[in-house]
């Protein structure tokens, strides 16, 4: 199946440090690029793959279930781990809830997280019904592009595909259940006005780490796809800020 021009994967090998992207839901690694540029260009080794299913077409997506595309952020962060001395994860929307999964089901080898605009709550009404709207129609209108900077967009899917979607609850519920288990720092960019996640799974975050390893940041200025938005340096400054305050080792090579 061709991918979309500017949906391709991208990595970077830099120093021993190395960081894990995630994109979301239906989006393409276009939507994280500028950040792992950035990261790059601080002299991080980066990962930021395509999702399987994502960034063709959603028909293609309806293939695929939350095992697919968890399962190729665990064999890129092994790539990581086999590469580097330690490795950050990174992510957007359910990106960010695979980000925090992978920080709970692999603890010490993952040295810290970052979230931009988390789903970790089945939040959507339209979504609650997936499991049964499945067997009736492949598709209902996308969530894709809510961005507020003007001229920015996002190469994302205008469908969203209902069977991967009613895969999504268990992600949510085994991400949710791990959360009081997991120690390592983690810092979540929130927006206040997003249209796509509600303030829920920021709720559900400030609930369960309470071991004083959570910082949550506002972005005043964006909407959900914030990498993408006004605030977007504020992420890519504030993350390898975050980096530096936790990584053991320089970021660049000796």
């Amino acid at each position: 199946m061709p991918v979309m021009p500017g949906a391709e994967p991208y990595h970077h090998a830099g120093g021993p440090v190395g960081v894990l992207l995630c994109h979301g839901f239906t989006g393409s690694p276009q939507s994280l690029r500028p950040w792992g540029e950035y990261l790059a260009g601080a002299g991080l080794t980066v990962a930021l793959p395509r999702l399987p299913g994502h960034g063709t077409t959603w028909r293609e997506m309806n293939h695929t279930r939350w095992e697919d595309w968890y399962a190729e952020l665990d064999r890129e962060l092994a790539d990581l781990r086999g590469r580097c001395t330690e490795v950050f994860v990174m992510g957007l929307s359910l990106g960010g809830c695979m980000a925090l999964r992978l920080a709970e089901v692999h603890r010490e080898g993952v040295r810290g997280v970052v979230v931009v605009n988390p789903s970790i709550a089945n939040d959507v009404p339209l979504l609650k019904l997936a499991p049964l709207l499945k067997f009736f129609v492949p598709s209902v209108p996308g969530v894709a592009g809510d961005i507020k900077k003007e001229g920015a967009t996002e190469l994302g899917y205008t469908r969203t595909p209902v069977r991967a979607a009613a895969t999504l609850p268990r992600l949510w519920a085994l991400t949710q259940a791990g959360l009081d288990g997991l120690t390592r720092p983690v810092l979540v960019f929130h927006s206040p006005q997003d249209h796509v996640v509600k303030p829920t799974s920021v709720r559900i975050l400030r609930e369960k780490l309470t071991g004083g390893n959570l910082d949550v940041v506002e972005l005043a200025d964006s909407y959900h796809v914030a990498t993408l938005d006004n605030d977007a340096d504020q992420i890519f400054a504030g993350s390898l800020e975050f980096v530096r305050a936790h990584a053991s080792v320089p970021l660049q090579r000796d």
